[in-house]
């Protein structure tokens, strides 16, 4: 049997054992010895949001480290966006090449009746302009032996803006035949020419915009006068023969039906260094060698690696 002392030390052992786990597994007694109060309804609504903040805190950490692990195994810093490669036409370096070889002698009409030879050098520079200017416009649908023949008529009478607007159509009309399309041309000459003086102090305008805006000027005629009349590469020149060169060398990705969609195609992949020069060069070579009827293809150096050459 147990003493009462006994007895009385079982008992308090037996309370603090109930009371220690009415108060959960890992409870400690609380500062000051005193027992927990019991938590009302939006307590331990509040009491359950803390306890589980740190909780999802952790778990979103745990998914940054893991994109962080996925990133940094692409390389980190310093690595290159991937280039897109651009199409180029195959073997068009060698054909260039060849051409370059072809036009060595600069023999073609092209390099000695060009826009660039018809002005007067001596001219005041806003005068040289203009002549450059109507010396594209009179090139349309001409040859160029023609179109240097009516400007050196023009300029024997002092060609300038002024000059232009004090002689009557039919005058004009005389001096500059027989080039294409003659009546048509001094209509756009004398109305290009009033614009010029009205808006721009008998200037040509520098931008390609403003240039093809102009009665009678094209997109080809608008970039060489940038080139030639303001020294601006402001794209490639494409006419006929351009256009006809470059779809039977395949130097566009698909076969082109105009100048200007050839010139959008050209300039999607060839070199910017190379826009100024390739007017002249494939205008003076379909004037000698690659020919719009019966192309002198057994003589041309391009034989072999012309598409076109091997479908004859």
């Amino acid at each position: 049997m147990c003493s009462p002392l006994e007895s009385g030390m079982n008992a308090l052992s037996m309370r603090m054992v109930t009371r220690s786990r009415s108060r959960g597994p890992g409870a400690g007694p609380r500062a000051g010895g005193e027992d927990p109060v019991p938590l009302g309804r939006r307590e331990a609504a509040a009491e359950g949001r803390k306890s589980h903040h740190p909780i999802k805190r952790q778990q979103k950490a745990q998914r940054l480290h893991v994109a962080y692990e996925s990133s940094d195994s692409e390389k980190g810093e310093g690595t290159e966006p991937l280039k897109v490669p651009i199409w180029e036409p195959q073997d068009w370096q060698q054909q260039l090449v060849n051409i370059r070889t072809m036009r060595s002698k600069k023999d073609a009409p092209v390099d000695q009746l060009g826009a660039e030879h018809c002005y007067d050098p001596c001219a005041p520079p806003k005068v040289r302009r203009y002549q450059v200017l109507l010396s594209l416009m009179l090139s349309s649908q001409t040859k160029d032996q023609v179109t240097a023949g009516a400007m050196q008529r023009l300029r024997a009478r002092g060609l300038t803006v002024d000059s232009i607007l004090q002689t009557d159509d039919s005058t004009l009309g005389e001096l500059i035949y027989p080039v294409g399309f003659w009546r048509n041309k001094v209509k756009y000459i004398k109305q290009t020419s009033a614009i010029l003086q009205q808006r721009y102090g008998g200037d040509i305008p520098a931008s390609v915009a403003e240039l093809v805006a102009l009665p009678g000027v094209g997109p080809k005629m608008a970039h060489l006068a940038m080139a030639v009349g303001w020294g601006i590469v402001s794209g490639i020149a494409v006419d006929t023969h351009v256009h006809r060169i470059a779809n039977r060398l395949g130097w566009t990705k698909k076969a082109t039906k105009s100048p200007e969609e050839t010139r959008g195609a050209l300039e999607e992949w060839l070199p910017r260094e190379l826009w100024s020069e390739i007017n002249g060069l494939l205008v003076g070579f379909g004037q000698q060698t690659c020919l719009p009827l019966h192309p002198r293809c057994p003589t041309c150096l391009n034989y072999a690696l012309c598409p076109a050459a091997q479908g004859l």
